[in-house]
């Protein structure tokens, strides 16, 4: 149900970037993690402050949590969209569950079942096959260009980002750990953001569609959303939690549909329920380790 939530958050995420992209990315990228400082300080200063030896004694992997799951990781996706359709950018977005199995294989010694590794076969499938609305001859004819090759880092940020959290996020409190990774990425991405105004010039943020949608970014995606994907990590694994991206595609089409306007065929259907099917799969059974997490250590 967690991960259920984050799906419905996240494609909220991708239909308002869409639909504020007029604004710059890192702009955008820099004020919700701003409204998500100020709404976390409350909440997870004193946990923070309590736990400051965690921070300082694991650093290194906090530091690359921070920079890849809240930092770059959404900064790469409005980037992309700068360039790029959302039909692509929700193609590519189905690599990351694929990318995560391979480097938790590889780094937390997780080993899939064959029906699992079927699952997550399935669900891969289901998603291209919703965005491309069943024709998936349709992906060698896509105008792929330099958004495409942003949405790399993205695949690449998410991926390391859920092996990280699966080894350390345990380690600093939730709240706390939140804030203190949303004030780093502020703090990051502020001279950014300078050099951005001074090639293109300050935006106009005081419109009403601009205020509300960088609310919902910094409410939803970056806070609330980051706090259940991190809890279904520990719940189930980053392999497992992974797959169920693969719901973006389908509840953001799905959005696009109440909000927009949008058309759903009978393919996209078909599709939705090969991805259900395909997590269904992938987290009906056990997942088998080698060794136990704190043998190897990554960072």
């Amino acid at each position: 149900m967690l991960m259920v939530l984050v799906v419905i958050f996240y494609a909220g995420n991708i239909l308002t970037g869409k639909a504020i992209n007029d604004l710059p990315p890192y702009t955008i990228a820099f004020f919700r993690l701003l409204v998500a400082f100020i709404v976390l300080f409350p909440l997870g200063f004193r946990s923070a402050w309590e736990s400051r030896a965690a921070f300082f004694a694991y650093k290194k992997p906090f530091l690359i949590m921070t920079l890849t799951g809240v930092t770059f990781f959404n900064t790469f996706i409005y980037g992309a969209l700068q360039f790029t359709t959302a039909s692509n950018v929700s193609v590519l977005e189905t690599v990351i569950p694929v990318v995560t199995v391979l480097l938790s294989a590889w780094l937390l010694k997780e080993k899939l079942q064959g029906i699992q590794w079927l699952g997550v076969l399935l669900s891969f499938i289901g998603a291209i096959w919703v965005v491309l609305d069943g024709t998936f001859l349709q992906l060698a004819s896509i105008n792929w260009n330099v958004g495409d090759a942003i949405m790399i880092g993205a695949i690449v940020s998410w991926a390391v980002y859920s092996i990280y959290v699966k080894k350390y996020m345990h380690l600093f409190p939730a709240y706390g750990g939140l804030l203190v990774m949303t004030g780093i990425s502020v703090i990051v991405l502020f001279p950014i953001v300078m050099v951005e105004w001074w090639i293109h010039g300050v935006p106009s943020l005081g419109s009403l569609p601009f205020v509300l949608g960088l609310l919902y970014l910094g409410i939803f995606p970056s806070f609330i959303a980051l706090l259940f994907y991190n809890r279904a990590v520990e719940l189930l694994n980053a392999s497992e939690a992974s797959v169920f991206l693969n719901f973006l595609p389908v509840v953001t089409m799905a959005g696009a549909y109440l909000w927009l306007g949008e058309t759903i065929t009978v393919m996209q259907v078909i599709g939705s329920i090969v991805v259900i099917a395909g997590v269904f799969l992938t987290t009906q059974a056990k997942v088998k380790q080698k060794a136990p997490l704190e043998s190897k250590q990554i960072g």
